[in-house]
């Protein structure tokens, strides 16, 4: 059986999509938070077309693209350098990059997205040719792709810089309130002045998430180099997930179905990647804190990213105790309070420091995001998730569409991590 090879034929030239109104210029502050995660994150929403629709979703859904950045214009700006050296978006008006494209197959054809192959899914997002860096990419590119019974699959390519998890959704959910002709049950909240560093600057934390962890050392450990990754997707069931809780008895309240599954991840990708034991690994996710910031709180609605990043880290050979990576997650989600959060602002502001991604595995968790609520006049996506990983150290958490407390976790390997990887996936799993 031959590689399938994914062929478009892109229909006319990518267009401008500018705010459908007047919208402000000049320069728009993004916030610390903003900072250190300016990369282009691609996702993919497969609908299916609804017999007798006389509508084209490319039109439907660059009209109210239009409309829906009059009330997030600063995505139809540019991103640029501040005068402090920081990122800064130019409220031009430009527009958002839109594109749309035919597939010589069936959606179905592209096979299952929930284990994505970027050779296939990449070519259902628009990326510019020839950036050379983000400051020549637009902050959102969307292309819509219609297949030959009749779906169609909005890719997105969106920097990270402009809005979290949280954020992203708010914005899509809009998109389509307003695709279908609806007002806009939470309007953003644009004003990032909330979250400024104190002045001076007033650090009272030690923020580990930019500690620098060694590549090396006498072991001779390995770790994924060059070596081209493979992706998989691993499913885990209610379940599983408890089984996993089980293994890690914690005093008090027990462990929640995060701290499990990130300290199971942090643990099997250590031992898959025949990490010596003697060798420091750390493992980075965000936190969201938008219930967190008390003084001020955020606003309903924020536009930006509210994630602060924690950490934690160890000799690789503690990870093999299910129960000591477990309460190293836990003391690092407990370590976020509002004095944390504001401290680690503060910390950039006095710093620019960026967090190291040496010997780092980064957790994702997308698994509660609304992904389904992206209706757009077709109702929600019949498949939805990442095009790619943004970096190779990524962990992907994603929900197992309807299935209540199951997680797929994506994430990339070399072949022989990935098999040995599946190997203890499977102890969990297969029990």
């Amino acid at each position: 059986m031959g590689v399938f090879e994914l062929r478009l034929k892109q229909q006319g030239e990518p267009a401008l999509v500018p705010p459908a109104g007047e919208t402000p210029k000049g320069s728009y502050y993004l916030s610390n938070l903003d900072q250190n995660i300016a990369v282009i994150v691609q996702t993919v929403y497969c609908f299916k077309a609804a017999e007798d629709d006389g509508r084209s979703a490319g039109g439907v859904l660059r009209r109210s693209l239009a409309e829906v950045l009059v009330h997030y214009y600063p995505l139809a700006g540019r991103l640029a350098i501040s005068g402090e050296g920081k990122l800064a978006v130019d409220c031009t008006g430009d527009g958002a990059v839109f594109v749309e494209a035919e597939a010589d197959c069936a959606m179905a054809d592209i096979g299952d997205v929930t284990e994505p192959d970027p050779s296939v899914l990449g070519k259902l997002v628009y990326t510019v040719p020839g950036a050379k860096n983000i400051l020549e990419m637009p902050l959102l590119a969307a292309q819509v792709t219609k297949f030959k019974c009749g779906g169609f699959v909005l890719g997105l390519a969106i920097n990270h810089c402009m809005f979290d998890g949280v954020g992203a959704m708010q914005f899509i959910n809009s998109w389509g309130e307003t695709a279908r002709g609806l007002p806009l049950s939470l309007p953003p909240a644009l004003d990032r002045s909330v979250l400024r560093a104190r002045d001076p600057p007033r650090p009272e934390f030690p923020h580990h998430e930019f500690a620098q962890v060694a590549d090396t050392d006498a072991d001779g450990a390995g770790e994924v180099t060059s070596p081209p990754l493979l992706y998989r997707s691993f499913r885990f069931t209610a379940a599983s997930i408890a089984r996993l809780k089980a293994m890690a008895p914690l005093e008090g309240r027990g462990c929640t179905a995060f701290e499990a599954l990130a300290g199971f991840v942090w643990s099997a990708r250590t031992r898959a990647l025949g990490v010596g034991p003697t060798r420091r690994s750390k493992l980075l996710f965000a936190v969201d804190g938008r219930p967190r910031f008390l003084s001020p709180p955020l606003p309903a609605g924020y536009f930006g990213n509210a994630i602060v990043l924690t950490s934690a880290a160890c000799a690789a050979g503690e990870l093999e105790l299910p129960e000591r990576a477990v309460r190293l997650v836990r003391g690092a989600v407990e370590a976020v309070t509002d004095a944390y959060m504001r401290s680690a602002v503060d910390y950039f502001e006095a710093t620019r420091a960026r967090p190291s991604l040496a010997s780092t595995l980064v957790i994702t968790a997308w698994s509660r995001l609304p992904f389904r609520a992206a209706d757009f006049g077709w109702g929600p996506p019949a498949a939805y998730g990442p095009a790619a990983l943004p970096e190779k150290e990524v962990a992907l958490f994603l929900s197992c569409g309807e299935e209540k407390g199951g997680v797929r976790v994506l994430l990339g390997l070399p072949a022989e991590a990935m098999a040995e990887f599946q190997r203890i996936v499977e102890e969990v799993t297969a029990a």
